[in-house]
């Protein structure tokens, strides 16, 4: 059984991340990078449409899907083609994508 001191010592992110998923690079800490960027686009998307007042039904007449599809991408539950994906960020949102590579 862990003591208190050791339930409570912090430990950085990164070394979380190195331990459960294993160090940059690895199989399995590329899927869970590849799987954490589908999450942040899914809350990033529900939060935006929350903020323009929309429901994920209006959204989908917007840009001419279904409910389910917004639910399924905002949930993390959906691949999203690039075309979709544009035309949910610039009809439905009124945004603007910008794309970057590392």
């Amino acid at each position: 059984m862990k003591t208190k001191q050791e339930k409570n010592k912090l430990v950085n992110w990164d070394d979380h991340l190195d331990k459960k998923y294993g160090k940059v690079g690895t199989p399995s800490r590329t899927e869970y990078e590849e799987e954490f960027e589908a999450f942040k686009f899914g809350v990033l998307l529900q939060e935006e449409r929350k903020k323009q007042q929309l429901t994920q039904e209006e959204l989908a007449l917007k840009v001419g899907t279904t409910k389910n599809y917004i639910s399924r991408i905002e949930n993390d539950a959906s691949d999203i083609r690039l075309s979709t994906l544009i035309r949910i960020i610039q009809q439905g949102l009124g945004g603007h994508l910008r794309l970057t590579f590392e």
